[in-house]
């Protein structure tokens, strides 16, 4: 059985963001499925998708500082510059984490493990809402 949605996620601003609870919601059919995969894939070009802490919001500030180390705003090697200093790193991040993960759905649940969530990682300052197409593939309960 294939069920493929589009799920509109919250304007956010920058950093690393658990939105496991709200993917969930989207999805209530979830539930019905006692085996598959979720794919979710991010439409946009500066913002990625990630599984990783879900526990210690230590982890995703600590992410958001490193990742803005690693890329920083106003390089002097960056041509595209038009649309403001936060866009190109933006850019650079989503090559770097991804925009899109595959879960494994067990027993009605994503089968995640006990510490893992996840995550919108915006990566513009002032970005608005994000589109997400989640594809959900199984056998039904």
């Amino acid at each position: 059985m294939w069920l493929q949605r589009i799920l509109t996620l919250a304007p956010r601003g920058r950093g690393f963001h658990l939105v496991s609870g709200e993917v969930r919601e989207a999805l209530p059919e979830l539930s019905e499925y006692r085996v598959g995969l979720l794919h979710l894939f991010l439409q946009h070009t500066s913002a990625s998708l990630a599984i990783n802490e879900n526990a210690d919001p230590d982890v995703r500030g600590d992410l958001e500082r490193h990742f803005n180390v690693m890329v920083p705003e106003n390089a002097p090697h960056y041509a595209h510059t038009l649309e403001g200093p936060d866009d190109m790193p933006a850019h650079i991040k989503t090559v770097l984490i991804g925009e899109s993960l595959t879960v494994p759905v067990r027993d009605g649940a994503l089968a995640l493990g006990t510490w893992q969530g996840l995550y919108l990682c915006e990566h513009r300052d002032h970005a608005g809402s994000r589109r997400m197409v989640a594809t959900l593939q199984g056998e039904k309960r």
